[in-house]
């Protein structure tokens, strides 16, 4: 059984810097993320900001401007600084603050580090260029940049004891992540698309006649591009009823932050499957009041009360 890590090792002066470092990343870089780790208690927080910060680097590398072989030679830089951090070799006065915050978050919580592994391999799947026929091969890369995650945080969340089917709640953390994942791609579908990448599965794609992609505010000719997108949306929505299931099995604020993240994303679906066109014109956000309602919703736990009455009925 996961368990919540109730308090943390010491944190010396160059680690709290550090970790503030990583809190300045991710509120500057990641606006929705930031949104739900506020609500975690201190530890969990900084724990979740090191794990953003060291995803956020490995995500720059593959998206910057940087020639492939470089990108894959830095890729295994960062897979080697990886590898110090796992093995304790990083010391507190090291220069690199999110080496240092995530060395001491990984032994103040039960993180298992080889999920950034599999985020550096989603990004070289990036770097070369792969794509996908089928939402099957999709997956893979999904839960490369996106399960992982969702696991590694479950680390850091921990899961209440007792908690009923809770050796699944890796399942669920994995299967929320690649709902968020498929939102994103949808979000970001000219953006992506403007950059060279496609990342929809191509059957999908030409089962709505948008195998010519996306490179403009308008779709293309003759196709279906509102059915394309309602389709995502429903698998989308899918994963996300499938995700939901780890809410209460986590404690209330670890549930909180959870539903605040899930719950911003399910909004941003919502928005999308109004106006398919939309994510053609330009990205699609909530605005505060919004993302608010959002959080407060979570930390009330409305939506781990649905999930648990729902489960319950199922069984039933």
């Amino acid at each position: 059984m996961i368990r919540t890590v109730e308090s943390e090792p010491h944190a010396s002066s160059p680690v709290l810097a550090a970790y503030s470092y990583c809190e300045a990343v991710t509120g500057r870089q990641a606006r929705n993320f930031a949104y739900g780790i506020r609500l975690l208690p201190t530890p969990q927080r900084r724990a979740m900001s090191a794990l953003y910060a060291f995803s956020r680097r490995v995500d720059d590398i593959g998206d910057g401007a940087l020639a492939d072989d470089v990108k894959v030679a830095r890729l295994e830089k960062t897979r080697a600084l990886l590898t110090r951090i796992r093995e304790d070799e990083v010391a507190e006065d090291d220069t690199d603050p999110v080496a240092v915050a995530l060395s001491h978050a990984a032994g103040a919580f039960p993180i298992p580090l080889g999920g950034l592994d599999e985020l550096i391999d989603g990004v070289l799947m990036d770097v070369r260029g792969e794509t996908y026929e089928t939402w099957d091969d999709l997956k893979v890369y999904c839960r490369c940049v996106a399960g992982a995650i969702g696991r590694l945080s479950l680390s850091v969340f921990g899961t209440e004891p007792g908690a009923r089917g809770v050796d699944r709640a890796p399942e669920y953390a994995d299967t929320l992540g690649l709902a968020l994942q498929l939102t994103n791609i949808l979000r970001d579908v000219r953006e992506d698309a403007e950059g060279g990448r496609t990342y929809l599965p191509a059957d999908d794609l030409a089962k709505f006649g948008c195998s010519a992609g996306f490179s403009g505010p308008r779709p293309p000719e003759g196709s279906d591009f509102a059915g394309l997108v309602h389709f995502e949306v429903r698998r989308a929505r899918a994963l996300f009823a499938e995700g939901y299931r780890l809410l209460p099995m986590l404690d209330r604020r670890s549930g909180a932050c959870v539903a605040a993240m899930a719950g911003i994303y399910r909004r941003l679906l919502d928005r999308i499957e109004r106006d398919p066109q939309a994510v053609l014109r330009g990205r699609v956000s909530l605005p505060g009041r919004e993302k608010a309602y959002v959080a407060v919703r979570g930390l009330s736990g409305l939506d781990a009360r649905h999930v648990t009455r729902r489960t319950v009925r199922r069984r039933v």
